[in-house]
């Protein structure tokens, strides 16, 4: 697992950004529901996801020791009026410069508070990019657009995955979902269909019984999911069901929707 650059994780969040925004312009039903956030409208989703970049920036710039509370954030909770399309809009693009703009002048090694096991601004940028990319299917799906994303970034989202439930695991050992998922002998395979060799998108899961360990690479496991890159991607955030056409279950079906339902933090 290698990550990406710091500045190809900004230009990332530079171009999520924009695509929030053409939705936002598109004349999508703010009001709608997000079948995969259904406590959320599209617009609720849409000031989510502006106020977390308003807090990242606040924490960077700030070069912040401990955490911020949200509602310490400036302007974090979106614009006054509720369904106005052309100040949404605005605020996230302000939104969206402001953050880049702390990460690029912080650079990846500045220490700072993350609630993660890195604690620098390289942690920043790389959630900023997924919590977009991932965010931003939510909003597509919901407005019934076609979602895509680069394969180096919907592989990084998959490898970044791994690592909360890892971390996670290691932080919450007497939860019951970790108990649950651990087993001996049982393992998950994740394979990428459609993408360059040289991606190596694939990954094995072991599920032993210290905890979750994965790799990348092609290997035999209890169960697999394959299919092309970013639906096999949004099926393992569970944004698409695995009966998604494309994507094919070989296996154990059960063990895999029992780490679907409980590798589930946030």
């Amino acid at each position: 697992m290698t990550l990406l650059a710091h500045d190809r994780y900004c230009d990332e969040i530079t171009e999520q950004v924009r695509k929030f925004r053409d939705l936002i312009t598109s004349g999508a039903d703010l009001s709608a529901t997000v079948p995969t956030c259904p406590d959320w409208t599209l617009e609720e989703l849409i000031r989510h996801t502006g106020g977390a970049l308003r807090w990242v920036e606040l924490l960077v710039r700030t070069r912040a020791g401990e955490e911020i509370p949200v509602e310490r954030v400036p302007g974090g909770d979106g614009p006054p009026a509720r369904g106005d399309a052309a100040a949404l809009d605005a605020w996230l693009a302000e939104s969206g410069e402001a953050v880049v703009a702390a990460l690029r002048e912080a650079g990846p090694d500045v220490k700072v508070w993350t609630w993660g096991a890195t604690h620098t601004t390289g942690f920043w940028a790389r959630r900023m990019t997924h919590e977009l990319v991932v965010h931003r299917a939510d909003a597509v799906l919901a407005a019934g657009h076609p979602f895509e994303v680069a394969p180096e970034v919907a592989a990084d989202a998959i490898d970044e995955w791994l690592e909360i439930v890892r971390f996670m695991q290691r932080v919450l050992p007497e939860g019951a979902s970790v108990r649950e998922l651990r087993g001996p002998g049982r393992s998950i395979h994740l394979h990428a269909t459609d993408t360059a060799p040289e991606l190596d998108a694939e990954w094995l899961i072991e599920l032993t019984g210290d905890g979750v360990a994965w790799r990348r690479g092609h290997e035999k496991a209890t169960v697999a999911l394959r299919g092309p890159l970013t639906p096999l991607l949004l099926a393992f955030y569970r944004r698409l069901p695995v009966e998604t056409p494309g994507l094919e279950v070989l296996g154990e079906r059960e063990l895999l929707d029992l780490w679907l339902e409980r590798a589930s933090f946030g």
